[in-house]
């Protein structure tokens, strides 16, 4: 299938890569039909493409990356839309934000995908983990070179 996104142009998507959230994301629940793509520049960055609205694209990122300790606590319940046989080998990735200031990562609302059924949930942390966790931008000494 191709479809037409104002980010990344024209794409050909394998309806095998396809992951369908069956209760879309928050706000958007239309959204059902996802594909996730690696971001070339930067391989931190992946981006969770809508198919039902092209001009529709989150940067999303393993919190694990940048908090090796996260954990997420929800119901067992709430996984039960992605059919999961094994909780450990459940994906979870967070949107990227940004601020004036920085760039953040909603821990508070996670997207949880089984990448082998291709399902995916966002859910509601338990706890109070923040919906905008600011990531600390590094302040790079530039030096002259020429």
């Amino acid at each position: 299938m191709e479809i037409a996104t104002s980010r990344f142009g024209t794409l050909k998507i394998d309806t095998d890569s396809v992951i369908r959230f069956p209760f879309g994301l928050l706000g958007l629940e239309d959204c059902r039909e996802w594909v996730l793509l690696a971001d070339r520049q930067n391989d931190a960055v992946a981006w969770l493409q809508s198919i039902d609205y092209p001009e529709t694209a989150f940067a999303v990122v393993s919190p694990q990356r940048f908090l090796p300790d996260y954990r997420i606590r929800v119901a067992k319940q709430e996984l039960s839309p992605l059919e999961l046989g094994d909780l450990g080998t459940a994906e979870v990735l967070a949107v990227v934000g940004k601020t004036e200031r920085s760039l953040t990562l909603n821990l508070k609302a996670p997207l949880v995908i089984n990448v082998e059924r291709r399902l995916g949930h966002q859910v509601i942390a338990n706890g109070d983990p923040p919906l905008r966790y600011e990531l600390e931008t590094e302040q790079h000494a530039f030096r002259r070179i020429a």
